[in-house]
């Protein structure tokens, strides 16, 4: 017996999810129906939303301020580095 879209529940499931192809590929009806697999990405950004983008940091990588700066990030479910956070200069 082939499985019918949880979603519609009319078309067979040819997606992930258990999903039909047109389902999988409207906006918005894939996170409604998150990955049974255990090896799906989780975690913040990971659900198909973006993250919010944190404000930059001037705290060099490796440094305690730095993993303050990143355990604060997500706990607050933002994106973890942001493009302009300070690096080492060589």
């Amino acid at each position: 017996m082939i499985p019918i879209c949880r979603h519609c529940s009319k078309a067979n499931v040819t997606r992930p999810r258990g999903l039909c192809w047109v389902c999988y590929y409207t906006p918005g009806v894939r996170v409604m129906f998150p990955s049974p697999s255990k090896f799906h990405r989780r975690g913040p950004g990971h659900d198909g939303s973006p993250s919010a983008l944190p404000s930059p940091t001037d705290a060099l990588p490796g440094t305690a301020e730095k993993i303050r700066v990143i355990a604060e990030r997500l706990r607050d479910h933002q994106e973890l580095h942001h493009p302009f956070d300070a690096t080492w200069k060589e």
